[in-house]
């Protein structure tokens, strides 16, 4: 396992970070714990066999500026467990009580479900430490996959930064790379505001029609657990070809940093929504930026999610949940792209300050 977590570090984190091995169970996996300046810490936990120490690292900070910028009590961290996802279930079950079992002394951190882990092992996690956030309805939470509140926030900020990125939502032709918990979400909700899905892509690669994919066939489709190269209403092509689709907003809802220097300038949208959480490199930001694009950061874009599990934490309703994830993504999505416009930089830079700022301002009232 990498550990050269320190030089990510700096004034605000990390706080602590957690390596974790359980041999009996063959548990590998590491706890980032940000910054808690907010408050506690909540992040998702992460199923991966190749989760890294930085990728966490990097995700962490991400939580922290996702968690500020978005005004909840709460801190920033995450959690990776070194695994295939699609192990046997009852294996699962047990690498997921193992891991709760390692962190149950880690009071200032929060669990919740992220890309390969979902409800069902938050609720593994609840029974064994008694935190945890996305748990199922049958236990109170709100899930937050399947009610689909990150996808939710991205159709929100798409409203907002319409009219910033030159183009209407109604009848904007979309793409998506990575058709899961967020990306059919994401599809589900724009389609409802009007736009066309035109191309999507999964892990085994991808389809698009230029005349629009039928959703609620593909949604059905999915359902099966059949890649989307399978559907019959649209072509296949690689998941490449698809970021560089003729589209008018690309959704990149995937693994981290699939849009690079080698790619960024293929890209033919007009706004980019970062569904995934650090899903474009530095280079490529600036390379769309230079290029006209309008890229909304991850921690702005795709809070929908921790909000809705802040809300649950707190006592809250999934009503509650969808009108403070609208409020919350509008507000600071417009906040942003005026303040990056007015100030000539890109609108991660205007993003980070305002999230540094906070977390901050938070901290004076922390002991030192």
């Amino acid at each position: 396992m990498e550990a050269r977590w320190r030089e990510l570090g700096d004034e605000l984190g990390p706080a602590k970070v957690l390596l974790l091995r359980d041999r009996q169970v063959e548990l590998e996996g590491v706890v980032v714990v940000d910054n808690v300046a907010c408050g506690p810490a909540i992040g998702g936990v992460r199923m991966a066999p190749d989760v890294t120490v930085r990728e966490v690292a990097r995700l962490a900070r991400a939580m922290t500026f996702k968690n500020a910028a978005a005004g909840l009590p709460h801190g920033g961290a995450k959690a990776g467990i070194i695994a295939d996802p699609g192990m046997d279930p009852a294996r699962k079950q047990r690498l997921v009580r193992a891991f709760g079992r390692a962190i149950r002394t880690l009071v200032d951190y929060v669990p919740g479900p992220d890309m390969g882990t979902d409800e069902a092992c938050m609720g593994c996690l609840q029974d064994e430490i008694g935190r945890a956030v996305g748990l199922p309805r049958v236990l109170g939470g709100i899930p937050l996959d399947e009610i689909g509140a990150t996808g939710f926030g991205l159709a929100i900020a798409a409203g907002v930064a319409q009219e910033l990125a030159g183009i209407t939502v109604r009848g904007a032709r979309v793409a998506i790379q990575g058709f899961g918990a967020v990306g059919r979400h994401a599809a589900r909700f724009l389609a409802e505001r009007g736009a066309v899905l035109v191309a999507v892509g999964d892990s085994q690669g991808a389809i698009a029609n230029p005349g629009g994919l039928d959703l609620a066939r593909l949604l059905a489709f999915k359902e099966g657990g059949r890649p989307v190269r399978g559907f019959p209403g649209g072509s296949a092509i690689g998941n490449d070809e698809l970021l560089a689709s003729d589209c008018d907003i690309l959704v990149p809802a995937a693994r981290p940093d699939v849009l690079d220097a080698g790619n960024a300038g293929r890209v033919r949208a007009r706004l980019v929504l970062q569904g995934a959480n650090i899903p474009a490199t530095a280079d490529a930001e600036a390379i769309l930026h230079a290029r006209g694009v309008l890229c909304v950061p991850d921690f702005i874009a795709n809070a929908g999610g921790v909000i809705c599990a802040a809300v649950e934490y707190h006592g809250g309703t999934e009503t509650q949940a969808f009108a403070s994830i609208e409020e919350r993504i509008r507000e600071n999505t417009r906040a942003v792209l005026v303040e990056a416009r007015r100030r000539g930089v890109l609108p991660r830079a205007a993003a980070v300050d305002l999230a540094r700022a906070r977390v901050q301002a938070a901290g004076r009232y922390r002991l030192r």
